[in-house]
């Protein structure tokens, strides 16, 4: 049922009660019948994505994992981290099962009344570690994106299991998805003369991970706002679960936007400021965004493979054995998190915190 407000929904107070406050989020205002947008959620004209600057021609790479262990294999994924940053992988040894039952249990989670979802607010949430939400950061953002969210950080099976709605679903996409993490790994750090992934590299590369189940609602003037903006990922890598609608857009030359298309049963794969700064820029992080939709709900489910917190990271020594100059400092990681999310989406910007 939609939810129903006694006064005019283009007020401020008015949206942060219903989005954010009783846990209707931004589905709620879809499901209202608006005409219009609120003006909250109108994004600047730069903002916007136009039919002139998408590149319907290019693609990103697409890598079939067959076989894994074949040296052409890992240089593909190696040379579409360096050039582009994203690249879709299939037949990657997760079962297609795993993949639809993770993709039901996001549309549950979204489906279920507000009193429920409002529980994992950040406000009313059992732990830390889940939390409701959307758009990106509203207290930040000028203009708010059309998104909702629910952030899931792993920090043990025990806990996953007690408090994460979907728990079953989303730890059997969680573990299913290890080995393809643990081999993507592998190939890009030989290309960078890391030769062994020891239990220091091992943390620096993988060592904690948050799982996002993101919702976008049908919108009414899908051209006036986002779903996301323009950023890059502070992941390591990311490894991104989409449903058949699309969406998503990728950074591609002068100012150009390159649609990454769904294809079924494949996970998109891409690279994070983390990896950038650990490789010297080797590998790419590249900016990236999602558009709204006017006419079906879309879904996706990243893992955010991360450092850990506490980590301090920075070039590795193998990159630069060869006198290699670095173009990064020594930041902890916590501090490069905690400077991405005070802030509104802002493209490329983050990596200037740790640029020398």
């Amino acid at each position: 049922m939609a939810p129903t407000v006694a006064t005019p929904i283009s007020e401020s107070s008015n949206i942060t009660d219903l989005v954010v406050t009783n846990g209707n989020g931004v589905k709620g205002l879809s499901e209202m019948g608006l005409k219009t947008i609120p003006k909250q959620y109108i994004q600047p004209v730069e903002e916007r994505i136009t039919v002139s600057n998408i590149l319907p021609q290019e693609s990103i790479p697409i890598i079939d994992m067959s076989n894994w262990d074949e040296q052409k294999v890992s240089e593909s994924i190696c040379d579409a981290a360096e050039k582009w940053g994203f690249f879709q992988i299939i037949n990657h040894g997760v079962p297609i099962e795993v993949l639809e039952n993770v993709k039901d249990a996001t549309h549950r989670f979204f489906n279920l009344p507000a009193e429920e979802k409002r529980k994992f607010s950040k406000e009313n949430s059992p732990s830390n570690s889940v939390r409701f939400g959307t758009s990106f950061s509203p207290e930040a953002e000028k203009a708010l994106e059309w998104k909702d969210y629910l952030s899931l950080f792993y920090v043990s099976e025990d806990e996953a299991s007690a408090l994460w709605p979907s728990a079953d679903q989303v730890l059997e996409y969680m573990r299913g998805s290890e080995p393809v993490i643990q081999r993507l790994l592998e190939a890009l750090m030989k290309r960078i003369n890391v030769k062994e992934i020891d239990e220091t590299k091992e943390s620096l590369l993988m060592g904690s991970k948050r799982i996002n189940l993101n919702y976008y609602p049908i919108c009414p003037n899908p051209e006036l706002t986002v779903g996301v903006g323009r950023h890059s990922d502070v992941s390591t890598l990311t490894i991104l679960l989409q449903d058949n609608i699309g969406g998503l857009y990728v950074r591609g030359n002068n100012d150009s936007w390159v649609h990454v298309p769904p294809i079924s049963g494949s996970l998109v794969i891409n690279v994070g400021d983390a990896l950038q700064i650990m490789s010297n820029g080797r590998y790419k992080s590249i900016g990236h965004r999602v558009v709204a939709s006017g006419s079906m709900n879309r879904i996706s489910v990243p893992i955010f493979v991360n450092p850990r917190p506490c980590d301090m990271i920075g070039p590795f020594s193998e990159v630069l054995a060869g006198g290699e100059k670095a173009l990064y400092k020594q930041v902890l990681y916590s501090d490069y998190v905690k400077h991405f999310f005070r802030k509104a989406h802002d493209g490329k910007n983050t990596i200037e915190f740790a640029k020398i």
